[in-house]
This record gives structure tokens, C-alpha cells and sequence, in this order.
């Protein structure tokens, strides 16, 4: 059967695969355009099933809000190679998901990968397959967070490798709510305050302050005060309410808060960045 240059470019721009590929999948199909994509979405399967034990290191980490403010979501699509995180169209499909959680109130990744990609028929779970044969790297979404309060901002670093999300109990000026979704994209808090530091990490955190106090010659008993007291700067040093706020150290984060907007307090954050 003669497969036209024509009809390449018609599957190509229907499913954005490659020429060679496309060409294929319609000699396969033998003119089908619809047993053609299928062809495409069975390769990317096959694609992605040799590629299942790669690691996807790389890729876009994004976060946006709704229009009102109130439900944020931060999302990352994960990918093996810079190149591929780099590139346009890979980056268009992230943007993509994004939008559809936030547009659609999304709060768990299942519930994405089971949604109609937009401008298809298919899931997003059939698009990122797709997506996996047409680049040929192991490509799935990683992080998914979601935040819902009075107030919600969003923060993305310039290269979509680092982004942030925090909710406030009331609406703030646009510049403070980027201020502080900015501290805690530069200082990388592990806690929001001290009551929500996990209890294996300040049991961890105490361990090794005390070994440090044993090491530098204190009895025992005194190691264990010693401890308690660095553990205790190191809550002010890792949790996003009681840092020094970066563009004032004479104030906390929790302060600044106070200052620009009475009443209001940090309630919840995210934060997401590829190593």
C-alpha cells in the first residue's frame, strides 16, 4: 500500500510521533489512521515496559493555583534525560496536567492518571504512554501535592526544577504570599513549625546531637540537655514559620506574616525540587 507523505504528516501532527514512526505505524495498519495510533500506543507500552527499571531523575516540577485562590496544585513530570526536561513539547505536556488538576479540583495522582487528556479521547495515563514511545525515556508523573485554604500561592523557579506551594488561614497581599512562597523555595524547610517536624526525624536530629556533645568530651547527662538545646535551634533553622525571613533576619517568617497582614499565619507548604 502507498503511504503518502501526506498521511504521515496527518498522523504525525494527530499524535505528535515521529515521521519514521508514524510512517510505520500506518504500513503496519495499512492505511487505518485509527489502528495506526493504536499501533503508536502499543509501541509506547513496549517502550515503556523495557524502560520500567530506569531511573527518571529529571523532568518539570510545576505549581499553580485556581482563579480564586483557595486550591493549589504542585506537580512534577519526571523524565531520564536534561534534554528531554528541557524540551518544549514535554514541558507543554506537564503545563497540561497541571491545568487539568487544577481546573478539575484534582487531589490525588490516580485520580489524574484516570482523567481524559485534554483534547483527546484517551487518559492521561494513555497520553503519558504515548508520550514514552514517541521520546523513548521512562516518563511518569512523581510529585503531586495539593493544598486547599483562604489562600493558596504558587512559586516555580526559573528552569522548572524547584517549586513551591503555601497556604495561608486569609487572603494576603499578592507580594507576601510570594515572599514567603519564595523562603521556603531557597531555604528548603522540612516542617511547616515544630509540631508537624516528623517524630523519627527530631528523634534522629537528637541521636546525633547528642553523639556530637559525647564526642566533644560532655558527661552523659549533660550530652542529653546539650542536645535538647541544638535541637531546638535546629527547629528555628528547619521549619518555614520560625526561619529568619531572608529578606529581614530581624524578623521570623511568622513575623513578617503578622506585620503585613494582622491575623494571618502560614498553614500549610509543599515543596518539590530535583537534586
Amino acid at each position: 500500500m502507498n503511504i503518502t507523505a501526506a498521511d504521515v504528516n496527518k498522523l504525525r501532527q494527530q499524535t505528535g510521533a515521529g515521521m519514521m514512526d508514524c510512517k510505520s505505524a500506518l504500513q503496519e495498519a495499512e492505511g487505518d489512521f485509527e489502528r495506526a495510533v493504536e499501533v503508536l500506543r502499543l509501541k509506547g507500552q513496549k517502550v515503556a515496559a523495557k524502560r520500567s527499571d530506569r531511573e527518571a531523575g529529571e523532568g518539570a516540577i510545576l505549581s499553580g493555583v485556581n482563579a480564586a485562590g483557595t486550591f493549589g496544585v504542585l506537580l512534577s513530570l519526571n523524565c531520564e534525560t536534561d534534554f528531554v526536561a528541557k524540551n518544549e513539547a514535554f514541558i507543554g505536556v506537564a503545563q497540561s496536567l497541571l491545568n487539568l488538576s487544577i481546573e478539575q479540583g484534582i487531589t490525588e495522582k490516580e485520580a489524574l492518571l484516570a482523567q481524559t487528556y485534554p483534547g483527546t479521547a484517551i487518559t492521561v495515563a494513555d497520553k503519558i504512554t504515548e508520550e514514552v514511545g514517541k521520546i523513548g525515556e521512562r516518563i511518569e508523573v512523581g510529585t503531586f501535592h495539593t493544598l486547599s485554604a483562604a489562600q493558596v500561592v504558587a512559586y516555580i523557579h526559573p528552569g522548572n526544577r524547584l517549586a513551591t506551594l503555601v497556604a495561608f488561614n486569609q487572603v494576603i497581599a499578592p507580594e507576601v504570599g510570594r515572599d514567603v512562597a519564595m523562603q521556603a523555595a531557597a531555604m528548603a524547610p522540612v516542617a511547616l513549625d515544630e509540631s508537624s517536624v516528623p517524630a523519627e526525624m527530631v528523634a534522629k536530629e537528637l541521636e546525633i546531637s547528642k553523639e556530637l556533645a559525647i564526642q566533644e568530651g560532655k558527661p552523659a547527662e549533660m550530652a542529653e540537655k546539650i542536645a535538647e538545646g541544638r535541637v531546638k535551634k535546629w527547629f528555628k533553622e528547619a521549619t518555614l514559620v520560625n526561619q529568619d525571613f531572608i529578606k529581614d533576619n530581624k524578623l521570623t517568617v511568622a513575623q513578617y506574616i503578622q506585620s503585613a497582614a494582622p491575623g494571618a499565619v502560614a498553614t500549610g507548604f509543599h515543596r518539590s525540587a530535583l537534586d
